[in-house]
C-alpha cells in the first residue's frame, strides 16, 4: 500500500471513531422524561444507564449507615415514592447509588429509582438533572434480604457540597424498611410512582429519616480518596440543627473543600449511628455493634483511605454498662487491626466529657478517663484527635464547656461540632506515619 493511501485510510478511520464516539456520548447523556408517567424514560441504547468514558476513579461522596428496620413497616411502603435528600462532599461527572435491604425480612423489589440535583434542598429537582437509575441495564432490581445493590453509573454533573435527590419506588409489599433514623435532614414521600417528577409537587409528606439509600459515589478525576467516620450519636450529629449539615464531619468537609492541597480533596462518609457501641448491639435503632458492622459500613466504602473512629462512650454509660476500660480499648484495637488489614489508616478521638448527664458518676467517669489515657498514649490508633481537650471546660474538665454543650451534657451543639472539626489537623487525613496531637 502506498504511504499516501495508508495515511488517507487512517484519517478516514479516525474520523469514523470521532463520529461514533460523539454519537455514543450524546445517547448516554440524554434522559427523557415521559409525558405519560412523569418518569425518566430510557431512550434507545440504554440512555441514562451508563457513564461516558472518563479519566478518574470512583470515590464515595455521601453515606449513611443502615441502622435498623423501621418500626411499623412490616409491609414496607408499597405504592409510595420515597425521595431522600443527601449532601455531597466531593463532586464528579458521573454518579452511582447504593441501596440497602440490610434489615429487611423479604426480598425488596424496586420498580424504579432515580437521582437528581435538588433545587434548594427541597423535593424539587434542578431541571435537566433528573436521571433514571438502572441495575445491570434494567429499570427494576431485587435486593436480597440482608444485602444491597449498586446502580449502573449515570452521567450527571455533581457539585461538591450540594444536595442530591435519590428517589425509590417499590410497588410490592416488602419490609421492614431499612432506615437511618437520626438523619438531621428532611426528606419526602409521595403516594404513587413519582420517581421522575421534577417539580416535587406530589412529595407532600416530610420525613426525618433516610430510607433504603446507604451511599452515593461519584467519578472524580482529582479526588484523593475518601475518609470514613465510624461513630455513635456524636458523629451522627445528634442535637445539631436539622437541615443545616452541622454534624462535625460536615464542618470538616467544608474545611477540606476550602483547602488548596490536592491531597485533601477527599470524600467524607459519615457512618455514625446514634446509640452505637463497640462491643455489642445497642437498643432498637442504634445499629449492630461496631465490630459487627465494620466491614459493611466502613471498610467496604468506595475509595476509603482513612477511617476516623469516635466510639466507646455508649459502652460505658448505657446498660448493660461495660465497667472494664481494657475491654473497650481491646475492641477499639480490633477495629484498628481490621482496618490495617485492608490498608486503611485509622485515626481515633478521645471520649468527650459528660458530667451533668444522667449516666455520669464516679465509676463511669473513671472508665472514660482510663480509655482516654490509653488513646492518648498512642497504643490504640495511628493518630489521635483530642476531642476531650478541645471541648472540655478548662476550669472543670469533667464537663463540656457550656458554649459547646447542646444542653444534655453529652452531645455538642452546632458550636461544639464546629469545634470538633477545628480540632482535626487536615494533614492527619493524608499522612502515613503514626502521629499524636
Amino acid at each position: 500500500m502506498a504511504r499516501t493511501t495508508g495515511y488517507a485510510l487512517l484519517a478516514a478511520l479516525a474520523a469514523l471513531v470521532v463520529v461514533v464516539s460523539t454519537a455514543i456520548f450524546v445517547i448516554v447523556g440524554r434522559v427523557d422524561v415521559s409525558a405519560r408517567t412523569g418518569r425518566p424514560s430510557l431512550a434507545a441504547g440504554g440512555a441514562g444507564t451508563a457513564a461516558p468514558a472518563a479519566a478518574g476513579s470512583w470515590v464515595g461522596t455521601w453515606s449513611a449507615a443502615p441502622a435498623d428496620g423501621e418500626p411499623g413497616t412490616a409491609d414496607g411502603y408499597p405504592g409510595w415514592s420515597i425521595r431522600n435528600v443527601v449532601r455531597t462532599s466531593v463532586g464528579g461527572v458521573s454518579v452511582r447509588v447504593h441501596l440497602s435491604n440490610a434489615f429487611g425480612a423479604a426480598p425488596l423489589v424496586f420498580a424504579h429509582a432515580s437521582v437528581a440535583r435538588s433545587a434548594g434542598g427541597g423535593a424539587a429537582a434542578v431541571r435537566g438533572t433528573m436521571r433514571a437509575l438502572t441495575f445491570a441495564g434494567q429499570e427494576s432490581v431485587t435486593v436480597p434480604v440482608g444485602g444491597g445493590v449498586v446502580s449502573d453509573p449515570v452521567q450527571l454533573a455533581v457539585p461538591e457540597r450540594a444536595d442530591l435527590l435519590v428517589t425509590t419506588y417499590a410497588a410490592l409489599p416488602s419490609g421492614p424498611v431499612t432506615f437511618h433514623p437520626e438523619a438531621r435532614q428532611i426528606s419526602f414521600m409521595a403516594r404513587g410512582e413519582h420517581t421522575g417528577q421534577v417539580s416535587g409537587r406530589s412529595f407532600r409528606t416530610p420525613s426525618p429519616y433516610w430510607r433504603y439509600v446507604s451511599a452515593v459515589d461519584v467519578l472524580n478525576a482529582r479526588a484523593a480518596g475518601s475518609v470514613v467516620f465510624l461513630g455513635d450519636s456524636i458523629t451522627d450529629g445528634f442535637a445539631s440543627s436539622v437541615g443545616a449539615n452541622h454534624r462535625w464531619p460536615d464542618y470538616l468537609a467544608d474545611r477540606l473543600s476550602d483547602s488548596a492541597d490536592p491531597r485533601l480533596r477527599l470524600g467524607v462518609l459519615n457512618e455514625g449511628i446514634s446509640g452505637n457501641r463497640v462491643l455489642r448491639d445497642g437498643f432498637a435503632g442504634s445499629g449492630q455493634g461496631a465490630l459487627r458492622r465494620l466491614e459493611r459500613d466502613a471498610l467496604s466504602q468506595t475509595g476509603v483511605r482513612t477511617m476516623v473512629v469516635e466510639l466507646g462512650i455508649n459502652d460505658i454509660i448505657r446498660p448493660p454498662q461495660q465497667g472494664s476500660a481494657d475491654a473497650v480499648v481491646a475492641g477499639l484495637r480490633e477495629i484498628v487491626a481490621r482496618g490495617h488489614a485492608r490498608g486503611i489508616r485509622v485515626i481515633g478521638g478521645t471520649l468527650l466529657p459528660f458530667e451533668g448527664h444522667g449516666m455520669y458518676g464516679p465509676a463511669t467517669e473513671a472508665v472514660r478517663e482510663r480509655v482516654n489515657a490509653a488513646i492518648r498514649a498512642g497504643t490504640v490508633y495511628d493518630a489521635v484527635i483530642d476531642f476531650d481537650k478541645a471541648l472540655r471546660d478548662p476550669y472543670r474538665p469533667t464537663r463540656m464547656l457550656p458554649g459547646y454543650d447542646s444542653g444534655d451534657h453529652l452531645h455538642p451543639g452546632d458550636a461544639g461540632y464546629r469545634r470538633m472539626a477545628e480540632a482535626v489537623r487536615p494533614a492527619l487525613l493524608r499522612g502515613s506515619a503514626a502521629t499524636k496531637v
